[in-house]
């Protein structure tokens, strides 16, 4: 079983999210080293999800990412996901 991480935008103009941007890639990377993130990415949107290969690196994840805690992702959605091509 995987967790999706999916964050809905807030509508923040593209200056605004190169400007968190380098912060938000930190974290991104390191979550990455960790071996724990199997897929992320933006949405046409401005939207990004997230697959983590587990809940608690899904949960912690939301805690520190910038792009939620200022404001960039207005609501996201922590979901189990049974991915049946493994």
């Amino acid at each position: 079983m995987k967790t999706v991480v999916i964050g809905e935008s807030s509508g923040a103009s593209m200056e605004t999210v190169m400007a968190v941007y380098p912060r938000h890639k930190e974290i991104v990377d390191k979550y990455i080293a960790q071996g724990v993130v199997v897929g992320i990415g933006p949405f046409n949107d401005r939207g990004n999800m997230a697959i983590f290969n587990n809940r608690e690196s899904a949960e912690q994840f939301v805690t520190e990412d910038p792009f939620i805690l200022e404001g960039l992702i207005k609501t996201y959605t922590i979901r189990d996901w049974n991915d049946t091509l493994l």
